[in-house]
């Protein structure tokens, strides 16, 4: 009976031992790190400025372009088109202050091969005009700006149309022909406000075809004086009538009257 028991006792024993615990939860997916797979986030353009503001009356456009780097086709553009000096001049004598779209040295690089070689002088002078607002603009403004917004051309928003629009984190620009966003603040001290933007703002009005110069005109020539009024005067040979008789010559009027007068006289002492 002991036996029995025994037996039973480890029956039991062995089936207990011989069941699998509950299965574990999958983990999380990991990449070969170790870490878990996540999208990165967007990030806005950083609010800080790459070049800090100096002392006032000290600020000049190439300078600061030169401190944060990656501008050196910009920079040759606003010199070659005299805009440098204008936008200094502007920041000394106006208190609207002034706002700068500066795209960098790869913008430019992404342009087809030879774009700027071909514009011609105004084209240019459009161009750098084409990125200057004469005003100054902060981050926060853009969510409130009026568009289009007018550029240093003068105003015109029909060949030169840009719209920017900010949400706070954001600004998002468009001409009609490139759309871009604002990458970064360059510079900022409530009277120059400069941006780094990824593409060059080009538009209709600095693509529009250009105008062939006018052909030079041809040399004027004098008019050839008529053989008639250089030949030396011959009697005047008497008129054939139609029916084949010869007329009277024909003589001045002033010859006429001096013969008829001298046979009245004539015919008086007669």
């Amino acid at each position: 009976m002991m036996k029995q028991l025994l037996l039973i006792f480890f029956l039991l024993c062995s089936r207990t031992s011989g069941q699998s615990g509950p299965a574990a939860a999958p983990s999380d997916p990991t990449t070969t790190s170790g870490q878990s797979q996540s999208t990165p986030p967007v990030l806005p353009p950083s609010s800080v400025p790459l070049v800090a503001s100096g002392p006032s009356g000290s600020v000049e456009i190439t300078s600061i372009l030169k401190k944060a780097g990656k501008f050196s086709t910009f920079i040759g553009l606003l010199k070659s088109t005299q805009m440098d000096a204008e936008i200094n001049t502007r920041l000394e004598k106006s208190n609207q202050g002034v706002t700068i779209f500066a795209p960098t040295d790869t913008a430019f690089s992404d342009l087809q091969t030879g774009t700027l070689n071909t514009f011609t002088d105004q084209q240019k002078t459009e161009l750098a005009r084409f990125h200057i607002v004469p005003s100054f603009i902060s981050m926060s403004q853009f969510e409130t700006v009026s568009n289009p917004v007018h550029t240093a051309i003068d105003g015109n928003t029909v060949g030169f149309p840009l719209n920017v629009v900010g949400n706070g984190t954001h600004v998002n620009m468009t001409t009609g022909v490139v759309n871009t966003t604002v990458d970064s603040v360059v510079y900022s001290d409530g009277q120059l406000a400069v941006y780094k933007i990824p593409q060059v703002l080009l538009s209709q009005g600095i693509l529009r075809p250009q105008a062939p110069a006018p052909a030079p005109l041809p040399p004027k020539v004098k008019k050839a004086t008529p053989l008639s009024s250089q030949a030396p005067s011959t009697p005047t040979a008497a008129s054939v009538h139609p029916s084949g008789g010869t007329g009277l010559p024909r003589y001045p009027a002033a010859a006429v009257s001096v013969g008829l007068a001298v046979l009245a006289a004539l015919s008086f002492f007669l």
